[in-house]
Order: structure tokens, then C-alpha cells, then sequence
């Protein structure tokens, strides 16, 4: 009998399963460091999960968001902070491949495994020079940057004519261009490394420059050597799930824990078994059904998305709109359902090697993102179909 072929999608599942015990053995270790342990990197690597958008040009395997992000989270059942930093650091990689050629050349030439860091704050100071740009600026949250030769970095190209539209770019800068402020010391999300990074007057070629509005549009120059239909997918729908969809792996990572810490457990002020208490049961029924709800929309977003793409069309501005608001709910709930687990586990949960602790510090953690605040996402989404113009562009 021959053996049962493994696609390629299973092969990666399978690893990042795999992987579980040894990050979840390095948990104390990454947050000690404040970054990833580089044998989480070489195996994630090894693994290709950071290639698993990357554009087959350069050894990626153009594959849909949906199995890239399935990756991420079976990570973050073990350790949020190695799903963070494969969420922002491996879609650059997809990023990358909407560059002009010679920005890919330039970073994946002599190497397709080099990595990428970013921090897209709009806070740069450019300057029009001959043949690209002068930049400079003081960038903040550059996840991964330890582990990247590369950065991405947000700024605002001004018009050089009266009366022209300011123009948001993704800059590509290499390191001996900047230099990382380990500045790193937080609660929650320890591991993902997440520095400053300061860039003083390094010059950007023009076609190391990524334009907001060709993301919007789904039409980069990075099109017209990759034509697979995955970069044709809004960047603004891709990048912000990166942020958000590793807290969905990481509150399912503690509901069995949840379970083994109050099955049996007693309270101290009146004795009752605590999986009596209605309290502590909706808690973990909320929990599971916050998972499978922001698993079910997240696919079927990204079903919609690929569906579009493979069309040749692009998505409607309404329902970018709506996904943004999905995406950017889903930090909202995780937080909401781990802390309402995290109060039924009474005090003892306070305490470091509590088996909810860690998941409560770094899904706390990740909801601070800018792209995880529902509220300004909410609004538009409410406001444009009541008639109001769209105030979002990021879609």
C-alpha cells in the first residue's frame, strides 16, 4: 500500500504542532531575554514558515493567508511572542514581493532567507534628494528587529508641488542605515523584542519605496514579475491580521489549562468546587465560542478576499471596510474572554509560573496595538453606512 501523500499545507500544521513543546519550554527564557532564543528562529526557519507568502521567485511558496495564519496561531498556543514576531516579520516577506525587482534583489540576492523588521509609524522626516530620498526619524515597536538585516519604516513623503497629496510610503532601509535602541522593557509580549529604531540622513533609492496607494489599489510595481494572486490582496486587510491573529492561538492555548487549574480546585472563602460556580463556567464557555467566532470570520474573510483576487477584481470598499472592523475586534474579544478566566482563577493567578498568567500579560499586551483598537474602525464602519464619507485609507 503507498503511503498517504502529505501536502504541503499539512507538512507546516504538522511543524508548527511540532514546535509547541519546545517553545513552551523556552516561554521563562524568551521573556528573560526580552526577544526570541535564535533556536526558535533557525526553527521556524527550517520549518520555511516565514516563506510561506514569500514570492517563489526567491524559494517562497505563494500560498494563501489562510494557511499562514493557521501557522501562527497553532504557534501562539505556545508562546504569543514567536507567533507575533512570525506575524509581522514573515509578512513582510509578502510586503517585499510588491517592491519594485531590485528592492527583492537587493535584500533576498545572495540570501532568501534575510528577514525584516518594521515599524510603519508615519513619524519619518524625508526630504526630496536625486534619485530617492533623505531620511531620518526615530521609530518605535520594531518587533523581530534583532533577528532582521532589514527594516521597513513609515513616513510621509511631502508634495513637491503646492496644492499635491502628502504621500504615505513604506521606506526599506538596510541596517548599516540604522541602528536598533534596545529600549524594550515591558509586561506582556516580552519576547517579541519589539525596539526603536533611529535612521540619521541615510539616502533611500526610489525603488526601495512602497506607496500606500499602490497597496490600496492592489497594483505594485512588485506585480509585474510576481503574478500569483496573493499580492494582489489589500495590504491594509493582510498586515493588521498579523497583529491581532495570534491572540486567538493564545486564548486557545490556556483553555485546557483553564480547566485542569479549576476542575478540582476549591475556594478558600467558602469551600465550593469552583467548576460549580456559574461565574467561572460562562467564563470558559465565552472563551471557546470567542475562538471559534474569530476563526470562522477571519477565514471566511480571507475566503472572500482570495475568491476576488483570483478573479482579477478588487475588493469593494464596503466590505474592506467591515473586514477592517473584524480584524480589529478580534484583540477586543480575546481580552475580554482571557480576563474573565484569568478573575475566576481567584489570586493564585497573580503569580508568575500561574499556568494563565503568561496568556493574560501577553493578550493584554497585544491589544494595545494601534490596529487593534476597534473603536476608530467601528465608527467608520458605522458612519459609512450611514451615508458619511470613509475616513480609513489603511484597507
Amino acid at each position: 500500500m503507498n503511503a498517504p501523500i502529505i501536502t504541503r499545507e499539512e507538512q507546516l500544521y504538522r511543524a508548527a504542532r511540532d514546535m509547541q513543546p519546545n517553545l513552551r519550554a523556552r516561554v521563562k527564557e524568551t521573556a528573560r531575554l526580552g526577544h526570541l532564543p535564535d533556536a526558535t528562529i533557525a526553527e521556524m526557519q527550517a520549518a520555511g514558515f516565514f516563506r510561506i507568502m514569500q514570492t517563489a521567485r526567491y524559494g517562497g511558496f505563494e500560498m494563501d493567508p489562510a494557511v499562514f495564519f493557521k501557522v501562527q496561531m497553532t504557534l501562539a498556543e505556545a508562546c504569543m511572542s514567536t507567533a507575533w514576531v512570525l506575524g509581522v516579520v514573515a509578512i513582510h516577506n509578502w510586503q517585499l514581493s510588491l517592491f519594485d525587482d531590485r528592492a527583492q534583489r537587493d535584500v533576498w540576492g545572495e540570501d532568501s532567507s534575510t528577514l525584516i523588521s518594521s515599524s510603519y509609524m508615519p513619524v519619518g522626516k524625508v526630504e526630496h534628494v536625486e534619485g530617492g530620498y533623505q531620511l531620518s526619524g526615530h521609530w518605535g515597536f520594531s518587533s523581530g528587529s534583532r533577528h532582521c538585516d532589514w527594516a521597513f519604516l513609515g513616513a510621509v513623503v511631502p508634495p513637491k508641488n503646492p496644492g499635491d497629496t502628502p504621500d504615505y510610503r513604506t521606506f526599506l532601509v538596510p541596517k548599516g542605515d540604522y541602528e536598533i535602541a534596545e529600549n524594550w522593557n515591558v509586561s506582556g509580549l516580552e519576547g517579541t523584542g519589539s525596539h526603536d529604531i533611529v535612521v540619521k540622513n541615510a539616502f533611500v533609492p526610489e525603488y526601495r519605496t512602497h506607496r500606500s496607494i499602490h497597496g490600496f489599489e492592489c497594483n505594485s510595481p512588485g506585480n509585474s514579475v510576481n503574478d500569483h494572486y496573493i499580492f494582489r490582496l489589500p495590504f491594509g486587510q493582510i498586515f493588521v491580521r498579523a497583529v491581532s491573529s495570534s491572540s486567538i492561538g493564545c486564548l486557545k492555548g490556556v483553555v485546557d489549562s483553564y480547566i485542569a487549574v479549576n476542575k478540582d480546585r476549591v475556594g478558600l472563602n467558602d469551600g465550593n468546587k469552583i467548576a460549580t460556580d456559574p461565574d467561572a463556567q460562562m467564563a470558559l464557555a465565552e472563551a471557546v465560542a470567542a475562538i471559534d467566532e474569530c476563526q470562522t470570520i477571519m477565514f471566511r474573510n480571507f475566503d472572500a478576499m482570495v475568491d476576488v483576487a483570483k478573479a482579477g477584481e478588487t475588493l469593494a470598499i464596503e466590505e474592506r471596510i467591515k473586514m477592517r472592523f473584524d480584524a480589529a475586534l478580534v484583540a477586543r474579544k480575546c481580552t475580554e474572554a482571557i480576563n474573565r478566566m484569568f478573575i475566576s482563577c481567584g489570586a493564585q493567578g497573580i503569580f508568575r509560573d500561574h499556568p494563565l498568567n503568561r496568556a493574560w500579560l501577553d493578550i493584554n499586551a497585544g491589544r494595545t496595538h494601534v490596529a487593534n483598537n476597534p473603536f476608530k474602525f467601528g465608527r467608520n464602519l458605522g458612519g459609512s453606512m450611514m451615508g458619511g464619507e470613509n475616513s480609513d485609507f489603511f484597507l
